[in-house]
């Protein structure tokens, strides 16, 4: 066949999605780091501006009020008006938003509480399309024999992003006091707009993928034109497809097993580093180093659950047995973090959460599964449904643990809350669930 896109000499498959997943995976660690800024900068916050537990825990909740809210919406911009215009806005949104977060309690007239509440509710709102967003790119750009690992990349972000910016943030505070991060973070989100811009395409408009490379993509079951002719492309809103997503057994399981995996994630990137620091006795620079050994584990497991899932799935053919299998066996291992209450030692502490989002990291397979499932013409909504069960546990957590420790002075309780839910997602995954297949409904 010949390539009508670079020439006839050149059959050879280009590798352009794998730059695209390169650039997804650099975008989605900027939005992990945004998200967490709050929970490195949230002791010294706090001791300034007089804040308490459960105040605190009411301001890491607010992101995820204004996510979930705004998923189904963000969900519908994206099938409407494309990926690259919505998602370009959302991150310089975010950005602006997580600059902001610097000036609270230097408004005479805003109380600062309040403010940080504001903000951190817009950030929600702004982010609500980026991983609807990453899952459209995978879902066009990659065959389905490729997507456990593409969608384990840009997963993965979430645990590589406290790698590199938890201890950046953490010297930031120490050095130049938590105002700075909020401001640093955002300059960085302003330039990711401008990158994202610049590279991001669909496959089927990139100025350098070649025939030979769509060809690959298309024939594995890539969705190579999703991107083109906007609303066109897209089903209709309609209140009913949202009632036949959620009352499908299959994505009713995937769903909560979703929202069961993101306790362990939310915990994470809002009260690790203030359990390190209030309860372990470190301080904000050392916690922000310690907090990035559990996550950097989490990054490789993120990393070795794709590329395991991919494997089983070439080799045996069964979605449910890649998809499943590595889920099972990270969620074991993710339980570790209720032993942390019985440690003593600072290094054990942090060994077992390192395990635990070693395990969790393995078992971050939910948007890899999405790619799967999602009907052809609802992804960005099927997406955005998905994403907000997931991050329903970005309110209710926070919260929670916020009381707990107001109510028993410790994080004991708190660790057994997100263990628990551990297990909790093998059984949504193995019992509820089902087959994993593509979901069809007639629009």
């Amino acid at each position: 066949m010949t390539d009508q896109r670079t020439g006839p000499s050149d059959l050879r498959p280009t590798h352009v999605r794998h730059a695209i997943i390169a650039l997804i995976f650099i975008i989605t660690t900027v939005n992990y780091a945004d998200r967490a800024t709050f929970s490195i900068a949230g002791s010294q916050a706090a001791a300034e501006l007089g804040l308490n537990a459960v105040q605190t825990g009411f301001i890491l909740s607010a992101f995820a009020w204004a996510y979930v809210l705004a998923q189904v919406p963000g969900g519908l911009l994206l099938d409407k008006f494309g990926t690259k215009r919505i998602y370009a806005m959302a991150i310089a949104l975010w950005s602006v938003f997580t600059a902001l977060q610097g000036f609270a309690g230097l408004i005479a007239f805003l109380p600062a509480m309040a403010m940080l509440f504001a903000l951190r509710f817009m950030v929600g709102l702004a982010e609500a399309p980026s991983f609807p967003g990453n899952a459209r790119l995978v879902a066009s750009w990659f065959p389905s024999a490729e997507r456990g690992t593409a969608s384990a990349i840009f997963n993965s972000a979430q645990y590589f992003s406290l790698v590199a910016f938890a201890p950046l943030m953490g010297w930031l505070a120490h050095s130049f006091g938590w105002r700075s991060i909020f401001w640093v973070m955002g300059v960085l989100g302003l330039i990711a707009t401008a990158v994202f811009l610049r590279y991001i395409h669909s496959p089927a408009r990139h100025p350098s993928v070649n025939q030979a490379e769509l060809d690959h993509i298309e024939a594995g079951g890539g969705l190579i034109h999703m991107e083109e002719g906007g609303a066109g492309s897209a089903a209709a809103f309609d209140w009913a497809n949202v009632g036949k997503l959620i009352a499908d057994r299959m994505m009713l399981g995937i769903y909560l097993g979703q929202y069961c995996i993101n306790v362990l994630t939310y915990f994470f990137v809002t009260w690790f580093p203030i359990y390190l620091v209030k309860e372990r006795g470190l301080n904000i620079m050392e916690a922000g180093f310690a907090a990035a050994a559990p996550a950097l584990c989490g990054f490789v497991g993120g990393l070795a659950g794709g590329y395991v899932s991919d494997l089983i799935l070439k080799r045996t053919g069964s979605l449910d047995l890649a998809r499943k299998g590595p889920l099972t066996v990270g969620m074991l291992l993710a339980t570790a973090i209720i032993a942390c209450v019985w440690a003593e030692e600072e290094w054990l502490v942090v060994t077992l959460m390192s395990v635990a989002f070693f395990g969790k990291g393995v078992a971050s397979l939910g948007w890899a599964v999405m790619a799967d499932v999602a009907p052809k013409r609802l992804a960005g909504l099927s997406g955005g449904v998905f994403n907000m069960f997931g991050n329903m546990a970005g309110i209710v957590t926070p919260i929670v643990v916020g009381f707990i420790v107001a109510a028993t002075g410790s994080f004991d309780w708190a660790l057994v809350y997100v263990g628990l839910h551990c297990l909790l997602t093998i059984f949504a995954f193995l019992v509820i669930t089902g087959p994993i297949k593509r979901m069809e409904i007639g629009t």
